[in-house]
């Protein structure tokens, strides 16, 4: 949402500066440089991403306008992991089966709705439980893995951000090809009134204008909010991975827990007396 508050005021600052110079708002309502402008940055989308890329995008702009894992969706995931570790202590691995086989109706997962709500996190965290469960890893290999998984799928959320970034900066370019149409079009009334010929010439400016706020001003901040949001959701994901991996090295569920903690950053981590104080609820 912040992301979105921050278009705004970047939007609105620029018209209130524009108007607080004596400026006329209406000669920026080109609705045509707008089509040449936007049309042709859709259109080079189109032609150099794959559709899957272009639905991420989209996905994910509108994922900002979502909540960010803060210390809420933290401790309740390292107490999540402290349950299945101290399940794993009393009966064995195998307590774990019926409740990473379907954790929508498990009686643990179900008092963590944010790990729930977040699919990439929870099959990540499920998956990784059925190969400890098997018994066909050692911690080394298990490290491994979770390492190829985060980044594959931090590899295909960087595309979007990426696709979006090349669109911003063509956005320059294309506004001064819709300045170079208006100029052409100028240079037919060259013999017109000089009221008329100054409007075309405008009208022809704003073309650089919107390509140029477009993109330094939407499209660029756009892009750079998507790589942040994706970063932090991977060390949500992370978290995870510490804390599972640790607990495979047969550490005690406390001292498992504090592994995934202490790769929490600063200001969405828990403090050790709040995982204590939870742990211990947890644990009834």
């Amino acid at each position: 949402m912040l992301s979105f508050i921050g278009l705004v005021i970047v939007l609105s600052s620029v018209l209130a500066g524009y108007t607080m110079h004596h400026g006329n708002l209406a000669v920026l309502n080109q609705p045509h440089e707008f089509v040449i402008i936007l049309g042709a940055a859709i259109g080079s989308l189109v032609v150099s991403t794959p559709m899957k890329v272009t639905k991420a995008m989209i996905g994910q702009i509108k994922g900002l306008l979502g909540a960010r894992p803060g210390k809420k969706e933290y401790l309740e995931l390292l107490t999540l992991q402290y349950e299945l570790f101290q399940l794993a202590q009393r009966s064995g691995l195998l307590g774990w089966e019926e409740h990473i086989n379907d954790p929508a109706k498990s009686s643990i997962f179900q008092k963590y709705p944010s790990v729930l709500k977040d699919h990439h996190a929870l099959v990540f965290m499920t998956d990784t439980m059925k190969v400890v469960v098997s018994g066909s890893a050692e911690p080394h290999d298990l490290d491994n893995l979770m390492d190829v998984d985060m980044e594959t799928v931090h590899n295909e959320e960087a595309k979007a951000p990426a696709a979006l970034s090349s669109v911003a900066d063509a956005l320059p370019g294309l506004g001064i090809v819709a300045a170079v149409l208006g100029i052409v079009i100028t240079m037919e009334k060259i013999d017109g009134p000089p009221s008329e010929v100054g409007m075309s010439v405008a009208s022809a400016l704003v073309g650089t204008f919107l390509g140029i706020l477009l993109s330094y001003g939407v499209f660029s901040p756009l892009a750079t909010a998507m790589g942040h949001r994706n970063a932090e959701l991977g060390k949500f994901v992370e978290c995870i991975k510490h804390g599972l991996l640790a607990h495979a090295k047969g550490v005690s569920p406390p001292i498992a827990v504090e592994f995934a903690r202490r790769s929490i950053t600063s200001l969405e981590r828990p403090s050790f007396d709040e995982l204590e104080k939870a742990c211990r609820a947890a644990k009834g």
